[in-house]
């Protein structure tokens, strides 16, 4: 059985590992540990989805819980994919901040799958990685 919590205070390897497990350990900083640590700690809310004691989803958005609130990482462990985890994650997150707007950029491989569970496509994202990129 899965349960699913607010954890806030995760433990930066736990999550790392569930990174690793699932496909957005390609596109996270999984090798800096001093990254992950501040990315744990600087989010304004972390859902977790265990199997038993064992992390198998994360849910980490930076949020002010009335207007907006961005996910930034949605990542279930491969093995527990197609289960409704990631599902029940976004969900838990929104009930957490309903007046918010949620919001959130999509892997490639995963655009398909957010329309298939209600959220609506937005064609107007913008993102710098580099400030020298300003022209």
């Amino acid at each position: 059985m899965i349960f699913y919590n607010e954890e806030n205070d995760l433990n930066p390897d736990e999550f790392r590992t569930v990174l690793i497990n699932s496909t957005l350990g390609e596109r996270r900083p999984v090798n800096d540990t001093e990254r992950i640590a501040q990315m744990v700690k600087s989010a304004g809310l972390i859902i977790t989805a265990r199997d038993n004691k064992k992390l198998v989803g994360v849910a980490r958005a930076i949020t002010d819980f009335v207007y907006c609130t961005y996910l930034s990482e949605l990542a279930v462990d491969k093995d527990y994919q197609n289960r409704g985890i990631g599902k029940e994650l976004i969900k838990q997150v929104k009930l957490k901040t309903p007046k918010a707007k949620l919001i959130l950029l999509s892997a490639t491989n995963a655009v398909d799958y957010y329309p298939k569970i209600g959220m609506t496509r937005h064609d107007h994202c913008y993102f710098i990685d580099n400030v020298e990129a300003l022209k």
